[in-house]
């Protein structure tokens, strides 16, 4: 994802959606509003002992411990697994682990996978989504994402063309192809695969699998929330531009390192630190190496770029103690919730210049990180999208700021109509939080 007004594939992609309902679908979206749950968002994680054990389980067991997961066994089988980014073809022993069906609160028009897990050299994993829609039929299973920590044994990668004529999968965002027909996913299982090089008693360990459905109502505009707090949180300042033109073969260099920049912020407010041997590949004149490190390590060999929502939150679980989802907020009360309880968050939102006073540049997608509030109520950024380190703390206006978050719908430069991101966010927390911190993530859906 890029600063610059450009089209992303993601936003390409979700034009053809959004061009689908202009006119007076939009306006029968948001007199539809009225009638929606009050959070129109489901975030369903499997991260329990008990939760591991409900699941269906082919080569894997579980482990219990402050963390438990599941790993493999005894392998189920093995197969074969050519990389479509080197084109190498390489045989891995595998184990799979099923959820139980999860009915979603909220009938969905889009669902996004997330997880968490430690991938040591020579194992990676894969995770899929397999749904039933409200006319009763079903999805295929769906290739969320293919993913390992590093980069040596395969390249991590979404899939790009699945789609069944009813759904389709959009780098890594499930999406009904015609909401206006009222299709939603109504349930939802997540397979997961694991894989090591054979003969090994190698393992990934998943700590963590979820997913976030929602059904956010079309609005170009959301109605304007009351300020709550005044609190800024001490989140280490990065700036992606001050790295323009390096490294260059991810996502053409640090213009379009927005999503990786800010979750490097986070990770290191909560502690997060990358070794000098980790580091070293890293040219020793660059400054703020970790973000170099930060773009390598989300690096999506598909869509060709670092903004992979779930890549970014399972870059961040590889640090000891953390947890990152990804899912959707419904206000700007809720990140008041989180900043409250010390939870900064990483927001992505698309606008023109002139709609963000003070930003001084327009975006189809971009990530920040939001820190807290001010006195007035408005929105306190670590911007990456700034000159210098020291230029990365903004301030925007609340009412600007909630509404290009927020909204589905807008217009872009040409005047044509394009989606917005409707809350979307990463949340990296510890993995074992302390009450208050629980009792803030429990208020806006994730346990």
């Amino acid at each position: 994802m890029s600063r610059a007004e450009k089209p992303s594939r993601r936003t390409v992609l979700a034009a053809a959606v959004a061009a689908a309902v202009v006119g007076p679908a939009v306006t029968a979206g948001v007199a539809e509003a009225a009638k929606v749950p009050a959070r129109p968002v489901d975030y369903r994680a499997w991260t329990t002992h008990h939760d591991w054990r409900s699941g269906t389980a082919k080569g894997v067991r579980v482990v219990a411990g402050a963390r438990p997961g599941v790993v493999i066994a005894t392998p189920a089988g093995t197969t074969d697994y050519t990389d479509p980014h080197t084109g190498t073809t390489a045989t891995w022993e595998y184990a799979t682990w099923t959820s139980p069906v999860h009915r979603l609160r909220v009938p969905s028009t889009e669902t996004i996978a997330s997880w968490n897990a430690h991938t040591p050299a020579g194992t990676w994993i894969q995770v899929e989504l397999n749904g039933t829609y409200s006319d009763g039929t079903r999805t295929p299973w769906y290739v969320m994402g293919r993913w390992a920590a590093g980069d040596q044994d395969i390249k991590r990668t979404s899939v790009d063309d699945q789609s069944d004529g009813k759904s389709s999968i959009w780098t890594d965002t499930f999406a009904i192809d015609d909401a206006t027909t009222g299709l939603r996913l109504v349930s939802y299982r997540l397979r997961l695969t694991l894989y090591r090089k054979p003969g090994t008693r190698l393992t990934p360990t998943v700590w963590r699998l979820g997913a976030m459905g929602s059904d956010i109502p079309d609005r170009f505009t959301v109605p304007a929330s009351t300020p709550g707090l005044a609190q800024e949180l001490s989140v280490p300042r990065f700036s992606q531009e001050i790295h323009k033109g390096q490294y260059p073969e991810y996502d053409n260099g640090g213009e379009a390192w927005c999503s990786p920049t800010s979750s490097q912020m986070i990770i290191e407010y909560w502690g997060g630190r990358l070794t000098p041997e980790q580091l070293s590949w890293v040219d020793p004149s660059y400054a703020d190496p970790q973000v170099d490190h930060a773009a390598r390590f989300t690096y999506d060999y598909q869509y060709e770029g670092c903004g992979n929502w779930p890549f970014n939150a399972a870059y961040a679980a590889t640090f000891e103690g953390l947890q990152g989802v990804v899912t959707r907020l419904g206000s700007l009360t809720d990140l008041e919730t989180l900043i409250a309880a010390g939870i900064p968050a990483i927001t992505s939102q698309s606008f023109l210049k002139e709609e963000l006073t003070g930003a001084g540049y327009g975006t189809s997608g971009h990530l920040m990180t939001i820190i807290g509030f001010t006195a007035d109520g408005d929105v306190i950024a670590n911007d990456p999208a700034s000159p210098s380190d020291d230029a990365v703390r903004r301030v925007y206006k609340r009412r600007e700021w909630e509404n290009i978050w927020l909204r589905t719908k807008r217009y872009n430069a040409s005047g044509s109509v394009v989606s917005g991101t409707g809350g979307v966010c990463y949340l990296y927390f510890p993995a074992r939080p302390t009450p208050h911190q629980r009792r803030a993530l429990a208020a806006v859906g994730v346990r």
